[in-house]
């Protein structure tokens, strides 16, 4: 490993980018360091440094500034070989095996669904359908970042600070999915339309919030005009990378019995396969 050469390879590439215009218009070739640290998530002073040979990056850091520099999967290995990390895979995988649909039905009388790491929708189970989860609309409408910053489902409904827990847990979801897979394009360009369409996203992705847990409370106004107010948990498949989100009632609640009732009245699938392109 040579911090030298890492730097100098860092640097080249900033200054060999495809050409942006700045504002008035000009055409101009590469990055400042200051608008590649903008794009990274760190200062312009760490990559000055780094240019400069005196700093070592974490794999994170590396992989992001791949990201922020769009650079192909040959220069990104030579990164990582440069820094003393093995490359992260390419793209998000987007298949869900039968283990992890088994695993989605035998949730039962509990609503439960199914994403990839990028937080698009896989498959709902019977009692999500009960929920009056399976509408989308547009290119996005299965992909939960998406339907929560620029589409939200007015059936759903969280406190202020709720929504707020509930948004900086999808956005840190999402930058370390997108730190994993660099050279996803649908990935990245994803995160540019969340980027360019909501505000409140760009500010998450600017300003990264830690999230320890993933724990969320959402009203659900179901089709028959009910409130039911559900607990949502974040499990892992670690086979398929994929994602179950998990509501639950608290027990012997009123919230427990409506849900119940909603779930036992409907005559859907046990599971479904849905578009990959989420529940809210």
């Amino acid at each position: 490993m040579s911090l030298t050469e890492l730097g100098a390879a860092v640097r080249w590439l900033r200054e060999h980018t495809e050409p942006a215009g700045d504002r008035t218009g000009r055409r101009v070739r590469g990055l400042r360091r200051e608008e590649l640290a903008e794009l990274a998530g760190v200062s312009a002073d760490y990559i000055r440094r780094l240019e400069q040979g005196r700093r070592h990056p974490s794999a994170g850091v590396v992989t992001a500034l791949a990201r922020a520099l769009k650079i192909g999967r040959a220069d990104y290995e030579r990164l990582c070989a440069l820094a003393g990390y093995a490359p992260v895979d390419g793209q998000v995988p987007r298949e869900a095996g039968a283990a992890a649909m088994r695993l989605l039905e035998r949730f039962g009388d509990t609503p439960a669904f199914l994403t990839d790491a990028a937080w698009n929708a896989i498959a709902v189970n019977g009692a999500w359908l009960a929920l009056g989860g399976a509408t989308a609309s547009g290119a996005r409408g299965w992909n939960v970042a998406w339907r929560t910053f620029c589409d939200p489902r007015r059936e759903i409904a969280r406190t202020d600070e709720h929504q707020a827990g509930f948004r900086a847990a999808l956005a840190a979801r999402l930058r370390d999915t997108s730190l994993r897979h660099p050279t996803d394009p649908a990935l990245a360009e994803l995160v540019d339309e969340l980027r360019t369409t909501s505000r409140a996203f760009d500010t998450l992705w600017r300003s990264p919030k830690t999230v320890d847990a993933f724990e969320n409370r959402a009203v659900f106004r179901t089709p028959d005009g009910e409130d039911i107010a559900l607990d949502g948990s974040l499990l892992g498949v670690p086979g398929d990378d994929l994602m179950a989100v998990v509501l639950t009632a608290a027990p012997g609640s009123a919230d427990a019995a409506r849900l119940g009732e909603v779930v036992r009245a409907s005559a859907g699938p046990a599971v479904l396969r849905v578009g990959q392109t989420g529940p809210g």
